[in-house]
């Protein structure tokens, strides 16, 4: 870990903390110095995370919440604003990928939840945590989306839909925040043995797939306050870096 890299003292905020992405990008910022705020679910898994960010000398606070209970989001931006009176960085993981299925067999409802969680979760999470990014020297904000110029696969069509979505308020967002010190970013993972991979691709060996632990070192690489682009979209499988589209 380069000085560069060194997140002590920062507080940074990770949804779908529990396993997965959003488990080993907290437990790699634990490691790194910063005092992780960990959203999710799953009491379990928490508590899991917990334990080895302690055993690795760092810090948590866990919150069992589901992100699509938004007021408890309000209650949790006023919280952070009391313990800590600012937000170093924000890490929008939590998503579903909904049923594969052809867009006129997809119930509404399920159609609105996938919405909530994956679009708008993410729009709640900056409406109250945006002054407490505004409170950081050096805040970062990363967005986990589905590739470059999301396509619209057949039977994909809702999920792709909501990470156009993400990508398109992410690139607002950094527009919007160019004269300050927060820095939004949008990050690809590619292929991973994670829970969504799996339920997206039930006929495909996991053991072929790298784990989830392979990305947490480049994500926690974009909170560093010496990570100074914005309104970028990072492609971890091919190593690239572009322009999200519409940011300017």
């Amino acid at each position: 870990m380069t000085i560069e890299n060194d997140l002590t003292g920062r507080v940074i905020l990770v949804t779908g903390a529990s396993r997965g992405i959003g488990y080993a990008t907290a437990r790699e910022l634990g490691r790194r110095g910063a005092h992780v705020v960990a959203v999710a679910r799953t009491v379990g898994g928490l508590e899991e995370l917990d334990d080895e960010i302690n055993a690795a000398g760092g810090s948590a606070t866990l919150v069992p919440l589901d992100l699509r209970d938004f007021d408890a989001i309000d209650r949790l931006g006023a919280t952070i604003f009391e313990r800590f009176k600012k937000l170093d960085g924000l890490v929008g993981n939590a998503a579903m990928l909904g049923t594969i299925t052809p867009l006129g067999h997809m119930r509404p409802a399920e159609f609105e939840r996938l919405f909530a969680l994956n679009v708008t979760v993410n729009f709640r999470l900056v409406r109250s945590f945006d002054l407490l990014l505004r409170q950081s020297n050096a805040a970062r904000v990363v967005f986990l989306t589905a590739g470059p110029l999301v396509k619209a696969n057949p039977y994909f069509g809702p999920y792709h839909a909501t990470k156009a979505a993400l990508e398109t308020l992410a690139a607002a967002y950094a527009a919007e925040m160019k004269s300050t010190s927060v820095k939004i970013n949008a990050f690809h993972p590619g292929p991973l043995r994670t829970r969504l991979r799996v339920a997206g691709w039930p006929g495909e060996d996991p053991a072929q797939q790298r784990p989830p632990e392979t990305v947490a070192p480049a994500i926690a690489d974009l909170l560093s306050p010496a990570y100074a682009y914005t309104g970028m979209l990072i492609d971890f499988p091919t190593g690239t870096t572009e322009k999200l589209l519409g940011a300017g």
